[in-house]
């Protein structure tokens, strides 16, 4: 079970019993964040890729949108998202539970500057109803030092407008 995998992995770094398994489900940014009582935004989504034929996973903030120019200047090729049928066999994790943790040897991992406006966020850990908080510096350490990236946009906060 991918939720095994996840917590095998964060043991390494004796964080397993940090794991929270929730209720309900946490498969999307919006059930996430309701069932962990935060903010959408401080969800780290993971979303998979295939680059050159190889999985790629880049974690990003629930509210980032992935751009298609940034996505392009950063990896040479225009974003294409694995198949939902394809995900779980090439990453490791299903969708709705896909984590940075526990994937699949030669998944490389990305984390994207989205991330970096929150103390804290809460990534899934392997299944559609589980999750951990994490600090910026834990997750960069459990990712195993990732490449930062600059692939998605995020909507500009209206009380800073005014």
């Amino acid at each position: 079970m991918a939720i095994e995998r996840a917590r095998a992995h964060l043991a390494g770094f004796g964080l397993h019993d940090q794991i929270r398994v929730l209720a309900e489900s946490s498969a999307t940014v919006t059930l996430a964040a309701a069932a962990l009582g935060t903010q959408p935004e401080r969800i780290a989504k993971t979303l998979s890729f295939l680059l050159n034929g190889e999985p790629i996973l880049v974690v990003a903030a629930g509210d980032a949108k992935v751009a298609n120019g940034l996505f392009k200047a950063q990896f040479g090729v225009k974003p294409r998202m694995i198949s939902s049928d394809a995900v779980e066999e090439a990453v490791g994790h299903a969708v709705g539970g896909v984590c940075p943790f526990g994937v699949n040897p030669g998944v490389r991992i990305y984390l994207d500057t989205s991330l970096q406006r929150f103390t804290t966020v809460f990534p899934a850990c392997g299944s559609a109803n589980s999750a951990i908080e994490l600090t910026i510096p834990q997750l960069v350490t459990v990712c195993g030092d990732p490449t930062w990236v600059s692939v998605c946009t995020v909507p500009a906060d209206p009380a800073a407008a005014g």
